[in-house]
């Protein structure tokens, strides 16, 4: 049985990061008991990161603008965080969890799983998505 509740209402979370006349650029899926729900959606970094804590489990859905100075373009990316105090029971069930959450969220450049603040840093995931984009054109010049 699906442990999502919700589900049009986190639909409707995810359509709003995905639609560029939006300022949302990120949604937040936690946990109710057994259940995963909607709690937030937002537009500052910062804001979404600050939810991550060590005793919580939760489902990110962030968009990312990337490309070049030639073009600009969004690209999504799922987050899967798992505090490093969850229980090891909570831990497994997220492993088969994130399953119903990707039949919703189908639509994502990078996975990336989480338990340290340090790997939710907006310029590790940018990197990470750049990376996962293949060819980088830019004007030639290097850092």
């Amino acid at each position: 049985m699906s442990p999502i509740k919700e589900k049009e209402r986190i639909k409707e979370f995810c359509e709003d990061v995905r639609n560029n006349s939006s300022g949302t650029n990120w949604a937040l899926l936690t946990y109710d008991g057994d259940s995963i729900v909607p709690l937030e959606t937002g537009e500052d970094f910062e804001d979404f990161k600050s939810h991550f804590t060590s005793d919580e489990r939760f489902y990110g859905y962030l968009r990312i603008e990337t490309g070049d100075e030639m073009s600009k373009r969004s690209k999504f990316v799922f987050i899967t965080w798992v505090g490093t105090q969850v229980s090891t029971m909570k831990k497994a069930k997220v492993s088969t969890d994130k399953n119903f959450v990707k039949d919703i969220l189908t639509n994502y450049a990078v996975e990336v799983f989480a338990q340290e603040h340090s790997e939710i840093s907006y310029d590790t995931i940018a990197d990470l998505v750049k990376k996962a984009g293949g060819a980088n054109y830019g004007t030639g010049r290097r850092d």
